[in-house]
């Protein structure tokens, strides 16, 4: 699936990078969001998939990365 959103700094349990989705959607990539992708208010296009692993923060959709680009402001 695609999603567009906004790349944001979630402050639980030692922190990660996650999505907020245009769609309403909170994302977590399971894996990381890509280094170059950590910056707050960063939009962001990226191709997902859903995953079937267990993440212990509980914010939004864990989701595998596919591929990602950065959008222009």
């Amino acid at each position: 699936m695609k999603v567009t959103g906004t790349v944001t700094y979630v402050d639980i349990s030692g922190g990660f990078w996650g999505i907020e989705g245009d769609d309403g959607q909170k994302y977590q990539p399971v894996d990381g969001l890509p280094a170059q992708y950590r910056k707050e208010g960063q939009r962001i296009e990226a191709k997902v998939s859903p995953s079937q692993g267990f993440s212990l923060f509980m914010w939004g959709r864990d989701v595998k990365i596919n591929n990602i680009k950065e959008l222009s402001a």
